[in-house]
């Protein structure tokens, strides 16, 4: 089904690039971000800097993980009216 807003949707799945690997050091903080957000800790995050990723690099990694999980509710939302 076409909605008017698909090019919009197109355009953040393109931005947010949330195929993109993810760094092993951060596959659980993105897995919380993208199941349980409210659950991401400041630990979690100062885990990551110690681990060497910068916090630009970490939130882009956070960025991706909830748009990709908004994304894919919304694709669900989207078959479910089909």
């Amino acid at each position: 089904m076409a909605t008017q807003y698909d090019p919009l949707i197109e355009s953040l799945r393109e931005a947010a690039r949330p195929e993109r690997p993810v760094p092993a050091t951060a596959t659980a903080y993105v897995e919380t971000v993208r199941r349980n957000a409210y659950r991401v800790t400041d630990a979690q995050v100062e885990a990551l800097q110690a681990a060497g990723l910068s916090e630009d690099e970490i939130f882009e990694l956070t960025v991706a993980a909830a748009v990709g999980a908004g994304l894919e509710r919304l694709d669900a939302g989207m078959r479910a009216l089909q």
